[in-house]
């Protein structure tokens, strides 16, 4: 029995449908616009296509197919009696700096690169199998840093560190702190610069990133005051620790309880755990929005895979949600336990003794 089609109903199923497809294209083409400077350059003025071309380096013919693409999608603005294209100011915002609170071809690189792996992760769908972190692209390590620095920037240290109790005081006199699956270190170079008084930990299981990390730290003149180990948060060492802190991999390991358990351990008496994880609610009807549409993408090509790559029997995914951190923060005998902090892409979690 053929099931009988609504007109209305199939067309905004195409729209949609046209709407994404134009989206995945727009990854590819805003990376290539931020790695040749075309976003920057033409922040400067409004531009024609010839003038952008010269201005880069690049080939006009090229130019003027890509602005128009980012012109129909609303990346910049196309004026049809001049025929130059420009960025309003909220558009150059999003996409022209790196160190800023917001940036966009950030987000679209981690997504080109989970998505190199896609034959590895239909094969997993079929065998129930892992990826591991490192096993990815280079492109995601990347990715992953340049698209949540600029929250870290713009938040770690105006908000989140001092919503902590008692925390802020105690980085600003000395502290101790671990900075447990820190990446490139981004997060970790941050603190340090804003606490000198300090010394700072970072660990993480990929040995690649932990180098990356350490370049990092000594480009930021911080050297002397941070230090880093190729451990997982199970295994990190060092303590007692004033603060520990993990930002966005808690949900990617296969043995969260086993990682807390341990920071716990490595805390002293009075010490703090803060946990950054993505925004989530804690049911799947709380998630059908567009952050959690792009978490949980995210998490089917990356966190899911990392997770059952990994011994321990959890998969928690990107969109977790408050009560299942809340609940491994108890498990592991933290008595305390609040969210401190939040933006529209994370959620600052305080865990204590």
């Amino acid at each position: 029995m053929t099931a009988t089609i609504d007109q209305d109903k199939l067309m905004e199923f195409l729209h949609k449908f046209v709407g994404d497809l134009g989206a995945t294209m727009a990854a590819g083409n805003v990376v290539v616009g931020d790695r040749l400077g075309l976003y920057r350059a033409l922040a400067q003025r409004p531009m024609l296509p010839r003038e952008l071309a010269e201005r880069t380096g690049t080939a006009a013919r090229y130019i003027d197919e890509w602005l128009r693409g980012q012109a129909a999608g609303g990346y910049v603005e196309y004026d049809p009696e001049s025929g130059a294209y420009s960025l309003t100011p909220e558009q150059a915002f999003a996409l022209t700096d790196p160190d800023g609170p917001v940036f966009a071809p950030g987000g679209f690189q981690i997504a080109l690169g989970a998505l190199r792996s896609e034959p590895r992760v239909e094969e997993a769908f079929r065998s129930g199998s892992g990826i591991g972190w490192h096993e990815h692209d280079d492109e995601v390590f990347a990715g992953c840093e340049r698209f949540f620095r600029p929250g870290y920037t713009a938040n770690l240290v105006a908000g989140w560190l001092p919503a902590l109790d008692g925390v802020e005081a105690k980085l600003q006199a000395g502290a101790r702190v671990a900075d447990i699956g820190c990446g490139h270190g981004a997060s970790t170079v941050l603190m340090a610069g804003a606490y000198p008084r300090s010394t700072f930990s970072g660990s993480d299981y990929h040995d690649e990133s932990v180098g990356e990390a350490r370049k990092r730290a000594a480009d930021a003149g911080c050297g002397g005051q941070v230090s880093f180990e190729v451990a997982s948060a199970q295994t990190f060492t060092g303590g007692p620790y004033d603060l520990v802190t993990s930002f966005d991999c808690l949900h990617d390991m296969g043995d969260p309880l086993g990682a807390a358990r341990h920071v716990r351990q490595m805390l002293a008496p009075e010490g703090t755990w803060m946990v950054v994880e993505p925004a989530a609610g804690d049911s799947v009807a709380d998630n059908l929005n567009p952050v959690g549409r792009a978490y949980y993408g995210f998490s089917t090509f990356l966190c899911v895979p990392s997770a059952l790559a990994q011994d321990g029997g959890y998969s928690l995914g990107a969109q977790a949600g408050e009560q299942a951190i809340g609940r491994l923060a108890t498990d592991a005998g933290f008595t305390r336990f609040r969210r401190v902090a939040e933006t529209p892409f994370n959620i600052v979690y305080e865990a204590r003794p």
